[in-house]
C-alpha cells in the first residue's frame, strides 16, 4: 500500500527524489520539514553512484516504505 498517491509510479532515482520532497511539504513543522528534506538529500548524495538496476529498485522500494512510516507517525 503506498503512503502518498502516485507512489506506484515512482521507478527512477529522479522521480523518487521528487516524490520525497513533495512528502516532506505535508509534514506538520517546519523543522521537521527540513530534517526530512536534508536528510532526503543526503541519501542522494550517498548513493549517487549507484548503477545496479536491480539494487536502486531495492533503494526505491525501501525509501518508499520509509516514507510511508514517517508520514503515519
Amino acid at each position: 500500500m503506498p503512503p502518498l498517491p502516485k507512489a506506484e509510479l515512482v521507478r527512477s532515482a529522479v522521480q523518487l527524489y521528487r516524490y520525497l520532497l513533495r512528502c516532506c511539504k505535508s509534514l506538520p513543522e517546519e523543522s521537521i520539514r527540513q530534517h526530512y528534506r536534508h536528510a532526503v538529500r543526503q541519501s542522494f548524495k550517498v548513493h549517487a553512484d549507484e548503477d545496479d538496476p536491480e539494487r536502486i529498485q531495492q533503494i526505491i522500494k525501501r525509501a518508499i516504505e520509509d516514507a510511508d512510516w514517517v508520514m503515519n507517525k
